[in-house]
């Protein structure tokens, strides 16, 4: 099992000197709606952007379910040598948004509330949406 993401001390995890493509960017996903995150996204930045490839956003059902997604998005990253440069808290009283950067993509877990709050979707809606694939 990996370490818990919740402690600001931890060093960084690294699984190699990989980064994620869009396969590993689909492959989050996936683990995502295995664990039970709700209305899964993943916005293709390429052409955007040139600081991230791809965000990957997921709504939590609470905080534990949200330090379960991030072990398991933790566990996926060694298991594929890729490396979490940064983990972010966004709303420290209510855990309502985290997110972990691991350079080519970006993974914002979030609470419905900071979900329909910051609208990340609509803020990035010039992005092509490349998953779920409709």
């Amino acid at each position: 099992m990996g370490l818990p993401l919740s402690d600001p001390d931890r060093p960084e995890i690294t699984g190699g000197l990989g980064a994620p493509n869009l396969k590993d960017t689909l492959a989050f996903c996936t683990l995502l709606e295995e664990h039970k995150g709700g209305d899964v996204v993943a916005l293709d930045l390429r052409k955007l952007h040139t600081w991230t490839d791809f965000f990957v956003i997921a709504t939590v059902q609470s905080n534990t379910h949200l330090e379960g997604l991030l072990r398991h998005i933790a566990d996926f990253a060694v298991q594929q040598g890729l490396t979490i440069l940064r983990r972010y808290r966004k709303s420290e009283e209510n855990g309502g948004w985290k997110l972990l950067d691991l350079g080519t993509v970006v993974i914002h877990l979030m609470t419905a509330p900071s979900r329909e709050f910051y609208e990340l979707e609509e803020l990035w809606s010039s992005a092509e949406r490349i998953y779920p694939l409709t």
